[in-house]
């Protein structure tokens, strides 16, 4: 069942049958969903997504309250989202036999991820991966880390209240670069840091910021397990005012 709540009154129109070839074409895929994640392709149409939902350049994805999601894209690279976050996939491409074209640009509208990077920026050109943040671009050096904007809106509430308005940034593995306009900082696993604004450089922390990352216990079995919400079926619903 695909549920939206809106002010507005909508049609929700879904359809299944995907398949895996078009889960195999597709430059990224959903392949753990808790709760809703949403898409706003370029033309402006809205789709409510489910497990093997393919992602395309281009698309803004939203995850709603409560809500996580991972989607995994071609070179290997995985993103987790957390719930209330929106990120837009700028650009991706990958071709196997060809590292010179590697691009993968996407940006933190709002919220939190934990990522994972893949072939793209490891293999030839390290400026090949970034991420865009309201106060700096990230780039990697074969990374696992996390990233949370806690600027404007946000941070005002939930985990993002007790701290000072900034992105916060976490590394669990490798190295990555932060950019603004004082220069970059590289943080290496273990390190914590915010950046509370495009003209002041990246700061290191003492300590874990404390923003949790939690999702429920049924979206880390079926991660660990290896299970899909939809059973190998994805069940994508189009919203139509």
């Amino acid at each position: 069942m695909c549920r939206l709540f809106a002010s507005a009154v909508v049609l929700v129109v879904c359809f299944a049958g995907w398949g895996e070839a078009a889960f195999a074409a597709a430059p990224g895929a959903v392949t753990q969903l808790a709760g809703t994640l949403s898409v706003k392709k370029p033309d402006g149409s809205v789709r409510i997504l489910s497990s093997k939902s393919e992602i395309q350049s281009g698309d803004t994805l939203n995850t709603q309250k409560d809500s996580y999601a991972q989607i995994k894209f071609a070179d290997g690279a995985q993103i987790t989202l957390k719930p209330n976050t929106s990120v837009k996939i700028e650009n991706f491409s990958f071709a196997e036999a060809e590292p010179q074209k590697d691009s993968f640009l996407f940006r933190l509208v709002k919220g939190g991820l934990r990522a994972v990077t893949g072939l793209v920026g490891k293999r030839g050109d390290p400026e090949a991966y970034k991420l865009g943040t309201e106060t700096a671009t990230i780039g990697i050096r074969g990374t696992t880390y996390g990233a949370d904007d806690c600027t404007g809106e946000a941070a005002k509430d939930g985990q993002c209240a007790k701290l000072e308005s900034a992105v916060y940034i976490s590394v669990s593995d490798g190295e990555i670069v932060v950019t603004n306009n004082t220069g970059s900082v590289s943080f290496v696993a273990g390190q914590f840091g915010m950046i509370d604004s495009r003209d002041r450089r990246p700061r290191f922390l003492a300590a874990d910021p404390g923003l949790q990352f939690t999702p429920p216990a049924t979206f880390i079995q079926s991660i660990l397990g290896g299970t899909a919400v939809s059973a190998g079926k994805s069940l994508e619903c189009v919203v139509r005012r």
